[in-house]
């Protein structure tokens, strides 16, 4: 670990990597999705670097603001979902 940088979790590296990919695809700047989950746009952009966990109801909102299932954000495998 760098001193200074949080160490990555896995889990919370590919749960921002899908809200990052579904963010992007519904054509939401990192600032409006963040208002939406009520959170910093600092907090969201290291979220979805896996540098930051969003919490059960930061999930349920951007579920809401993405329009998507929460498994698509926090299933185990990867599932096609058309968008």
């Amino acid at each position: 670990m760098i001193v200074g940088f949080p160490e990555s979790n896995p889990l919370d590296a590919a749960v921002g990597a899908r809200v990052r990919h579904w963010r992007e695809q519904r054509g939401l700047t990192v600032e409006e999705l963040a208002q939406k989950l009520n959170v910093t746009r600092e907090h969201l952009n290291r979220a979805e670097h896996g540098r930051a966990h969003l919490d059960s109801a930061q999930l349920h909102r951007a579920t809401l603001a993405l329009g998507l299932p929460v498994w698509v954000l926090v299933g185990q495998r990867e599932q096609r979902l058309d968008g």
